[in-house]
């Protein structure tokens, strides 16, 4: 196994990451990198995501960008944790062995608790588990009460759908005055464990519910889940041209960069809300949202339910306290969608300024 820091101070997405590391294991085949943004509020703290991407460099992208997020999800969600993540360059259904996850798990371990995983796409509480066998900084494998009595496994993903519900509800309430989502039109793109579990969410809640995903077993699974509700109320469409529907919602549940100029243009929908991590492509994406009057939940601000779950477990978990917790992200929402109209600047700036006065010395604070 070789593990080394990599320089990526040159890089269009270094956002002042504090390190970055590759590892190469070629008994295993493992070939990951380990980003770490920003440990101010404490140790960095971000999924394992496993992915084929198309080269290295889609890889270091996509964990530069993603563990900035998670320093900004924290922040906002006041919890005491930095920002990291890790990747795997693989292909999940094809080529995750067992061997390479527990070399995944040394690589954890020899950073020393800096950084700490947990599930993301492409991994699964059994990975994490086999993961654990090599190191103790990971978490989301516990197995948990729920209030109503019954036991859930360390899975963060059904609270990370739930935090999208609750955003969901606090983008009706700002832009319609309800927040009931009753016969409200919702289009979930990407429908996952989390996008699953949202669409389960807004159909109990009477929503008419619009589904795509690349991936068919998911949409087989998904309309498995809603068949003891109204079917009539979960449609199957096009993935390619979902986020153009006419419906009140738009909600992208799966990788990022879905909003880009060419989607933007192209949707009717005056709210979106969804658990996708890093939704907009650029920045000037969301300075567009924000002049055509669509409200747009910033991504780290809504999905924030899985990260809130797995720190309680941390903490010694008490489901009451994680759902009260979670069901904060209305109230955050709320306040940025007024700091944003009151100062005529987007949500996700608003956001970024309010996470930054939490992990950022306040002289380095533009």
């Amino acid at each position: 196994m070789y593990i080394a820091e990599v320089d990526v101070t040159k890089h269009e997405d270094f956002a002042d990451h504090e390190r970055v590391v590759r590892c190469e294991d070629n008994e295993t085949g493992l070939l990951a990198y380990i980003a770490i943004h920003n440990t101010n509020l404490g140790p960095a703290l971000g999924g394992c995501r496993i992915r084929a991407y198309q080269d290295e460099g889609h890889a270091v992208t996509d964990v530069l960008r993603l563990s900035r997020g998670m320093t900004y999800k924290s922040a906002i969600s006041n919890l005491p944790l930095g920002g990291g993540k890790s990747v795997i360059i693989s292909d999940a259904k094809k080529t995750k062995t067992k061997a390479m996850l527990k070399s995944m798990g040394r690589f954890v371990e020899s950073l020393k608790g800096a950084y700490i995983t947990a599930e993301d796409s492409g991994t699964s509480v059994d990975d994490l588990k086999i993961m654990s066998a090599e190191t103790k900084f990971v978490t989301g494998v516990q197995n948990k009460q729920l209030t109503d009595g019954s036991e859930a496994s360390g899975d963060p993903s059904p609270s990370t759908a739930y935090g999208v519900f609750v955003g969901i509800k606090a983008s009706l309430q700002y832009r319609f005055g309800t927040s009931d989502p009753a016969g409200v039109r919702v289009a979930v793109q990407g429908v996952g464990n989390v996008g699953r579990n949202l669409v389960r969410m807004l159909s109990e809640a009477g929503a008419e519910v619009f589904i795509s995903d690349t991936y068919e077993p998911a949409i087989k699974r998904t309309l498995e889940c809603s068949q003891a509700l109204d079917r009539s109320k979960v449609k199957v469409v096009d993935n390619a041209s979902i986020h153009q529907l006419d419906v009140d919602v738009y909600s992208p549940c799966a990788l990022g960069g879905a909003l880009n100029m060419s989607s933007l243009v192209e949707m009717q929908a005056p709210i979106i809300a969804g658990a996708a991590n890093n939704q907009l492509a650029d920045r000037d994406a969301g300075d567009y949202l924000f002049h055509k009057g669509i409200i747009y939940a910033p991504d780290y601000v809504i999905n924030a339910g899985g990260i809130i779950d797995i720190f309680y477990e941390r903490e010694g978990y008490d489901h009451a306290r994680v759902i009260n917790h979670i069901n904060g992200i209305a109230v955050t929402l709320k306040d940025i969608f007024a700091f944003s109209e009151q100062n005529q600047i987007s949500s996700n700036a608003t956001a970024d300024r309010i996470a930054e006065t939490r992990f950022l010395d306040l002289d380095k604070v533009a």
